[in-house]
């Protein structure tokens, strides 16, 4: 149920050493797995591209003026577990009957100009000094696949996992075939280690939000980037490092021109602007109530 992209980067490899059993001596493969939204990008993915859906027909002129909104409320405070219940429970009623293939067409014609500029440099810096290491680097965002796994890869990651969405005769069903959320994060990150064979205790992991938690408990080295309030909390009662992350730089040059195979493979559902729409009702609703 895992959206998985592997890179062509080979690892330099790390010297840890397994202590027990018939292993000693091997090196142990490690890992650092990196949230996406306010964490890598300066901006929510999610909502970045209600824009282009709006120009397809997908999202009317409210929906784009409420994405707009949400988009500086998330920036603000982002979003706890409550908002996105309801996001989840946006996504499957908005997206029903997309046409899948239109969604990749939007998704190839505006990523360049989409997430131009939105990486922090820090983060920047800080996988690819992971990479030097030898360690693997993984995005995992509860984002859509089709914008977490090219970001993911001009980035130099070895590995993405996002949200997937349901299709059934070319259209959107508004189920959700893995939810990359929550302790889905987790799960995932577990599933990915014993497929790879991290050693999880020996792993990164770096996220802005408190919904988070499960992520960050999964590996022995976990750090808060631009916490939310809540995490900041939690950070400092488990004496977890905080990092601060202010400049963001260009992809442009960084990224290929998408080929139509690329599109066809990182397109597979417009979860960036289902959650849009989603994370835009979910703070509203929070501010009117």
């Amino acid at each position: 149920m895992l959206a998985l992209v592997t890179a062509s980067d080979p690892a330099a490899g790390e010297s840890i050493a397994v202590q027990s059993g018939q292993d000693v001596g091997r090196p142990v493969r490690t890992a650092a797995f990196f949230d996406l939204d306010k964490t890598v990008i300066a901006k929510s993915s999610t909502l970045a591209f209600s824009k282009p859906f709006f120009d397809q027909g997908l999202l009317n002129r409210r929906a784009v003026l409420k994405s707009t909104y949400a988009q500086f409320l998330f920036l603000m405070s982002g979003a706890d577990h409550d908002q996105m219940d309801r996001m989840r429970s946006y996504i499957t009623n908005m997206c029903t009957g997309w046409d899948v293939e239109q969604v990749k067409s939007i998704v190839g014609e505006t990523l360049h100009d989409i997430v131009d500029p939105l990486v922090f440099a820090e983060a920047a810096e800080l996988i690819a000094d992971h990479k030097l290491c030898g360690r693997d680097v993984v995005v995992v965002s509860a984002s859509g696949e089709e914008i977490v796994a090219p970001i993911a890869r001009a980035l130099g990651a070895t590995h993405a996992m996002a949200t997937r969405m349901v299709v059934e005769d070319g259209r959107y069903t508004g189920e959700i075939a893995f939810y990359c959320y929550g302790e889905g994060k987790a799960e995932a990150i577990r599933a990915l280690a014993a497929r790879e064979g991290y050693s999880l205790d020996h792993c990164y992991a770096y996220s802005d939000s408190i919904t988070d938690i499960p992520m960050l408990e999964a590996v022995g080295h976990p750090t808060a980037v631009n916490p939310d309030r809540a995490l900041r909390k939690e950070a400092a009662a488990r004496g977890w490092p905080v990092l601060t992350f202010t400049k963001p730089v260009s992809l442009r040059d960084r990224i290929p021109a998408p080929s139509g195979a690329a599109v066809a493979t990182t397109a597979a559902v417009g979860i960036s602007a289902l959650a849009a729409g989603a994370l835009t009702y979910s703070l509203l609703r929070r501010f009117t109530l």
